[in-house]
């Protein structure tokens, strides 16, 4: 059986156990969001999807 799931929704699981366990507070949970926002409207972005695409095909490819 093969899950698919989005890496938004991946890390906004993380996100909230991070702030509901870990101590995070809210507002370093902003800055981070805002940090994406900005990260995805520069320069790097492309080198940044390229590796996350890169990372989880190597993931995809292990065999449970």
């Amino acid at each position: 059986m093969a899950l698919s799931i989005s890496a938004v929704v991946l890390l906004l699981i993380v996100v909230a156990l991070l702030v509901r366990k870990s101590g995070l507070k809210g507002g370093h949970a902003v800055a981070c969001i805002l940090l994406g926002f900005y990260l995805a409207s520069s320069s790097v972005a492309p080198t940044i999807q390229q590796l996350t695409n890169s990372l989880a095909g190597v993931i995809g490819g292990f065999k449970f």
